[in-house]
């Protein structure tokens, strides 16, 4: 038996290993080829996690509309259900949208983006803009991956709250494996920049993507809500897909098409498996 502070502390366990995976960002000295599978490998695993956030998602919100056509429950249930998972897929597309425009351009990079515009040709000028650019993914990553982070959090403290400890301790255990997974897709688009990638970057990138486990945790074990599982779940999807969209296009100017699909190929591998392994142990 654990107790609530044992939880919490798990739950932030459940995160933060995602730190296990952001060293890979390190990586020196690799070609255009390398660096293209590298960023694959990591589109392939965004690509899982597309898969798998709106498979759970939209399992819920098909259950509660079902119920709410059958008659067992409200067709308000029913409707919200489906608000919550379009609503958040349009958050999650269009804020990160919004967010790149107004801070990602506007106030991080506006040196490197204002000079690029007016000397195209400068080698050492396109080199910032690539930097920045793999710098500004990596971000957009972290926050998608957060806010699924966060759904996986609710799951957990949700599960302690119901009363099914084992269960809570295996999600803790299963959610862990699979953050370090998540680690190299943020690390993937900082794969061999030139300047090693900044610490205190990795720090925060970590920390956007893996804090969110513990504040689901905490949230999901003081209130049970279908609605709000729906919708972070939904809201990250919404944007792993933009980022994936991102990231692929980077890619295919890295390598070939052939090394960006085996890239692709084994990041949905290590996620599939991955799932798998949670699978078995009983999650």
């Amino acid at each position: 038996m654990i107790d609530y502070v044992q939880l919490l502390i798990l739950g932030s366990v459940a995160g933060f290993t995602i730190f296990l995976g952001l060293p890979f960002a390190v990586l020196r000295h690799l070609s255009p080829n390398q660096k293209g599978f590298l960023n694959a490998a990591a589109l392939g695993i965004l690509v899982f996690l597309i898969i798998d956030v709106f498979s759970h998602a939209w399992e819920s919100a098909e259950e509660a509309s079902v119920d709410a056509f059958e008659g067992n429950t409200a067709v308000g249930d029913g409707v919200l259900a489906l608000l919550a998972l379009f609503g958040g897929i349009a958050i999650g597309l269009l804020g990160l949208v919004l967010y790149e425009n107004r801070w990602m351009h506007s106030k991080n990079f506006p040196q490197i983006l204002s000079v690029e515009n007016i000397k195209q040709n400068d080698t050492h000028l396109h080199q910032l803009f690539h930097e920045a650019n793999a710098y500004r993914i990596a971000m957009m990553i972290a926050i998608g991956i957060g806010v699924h982070n966060f759904s996986e959090g609710l799951a957990i403290g949700q599960s302690y709250v119901s009363g099914e400890i084992g269960l809570a301790i295996l999600l803790v255990i299963g959610f862990g494996a699979h953050n370090a997974t998540e680690g190299f897709g943020i690390a993937g688009p900082l794969v061999g920049i030139k300047n090693r990638p900044k610490i205190s970057f990795l720090i925060l990138a970590g920390f956007v993507g893996g804090a969110p486990t513990f504040f689901g945790t905490l949230l999901g074990s003081w209130w049970i809500s279908d609605l709000v599982f729906i919708l972070f779940l939904s809201i990250a999807g919404g944007a792993l897909i933009y980022v994936s969209l991102l990231m692929y296009h980077a890619g295919r100017k890295q390598t070939t098409n052939t090394i960006m699909m085996i890239g692709i190929f084994i990041g949905l591998f290590a996620g599939f498996i991955t799932d798998l392994l949670i699978k078995f142990s009983g999650a």
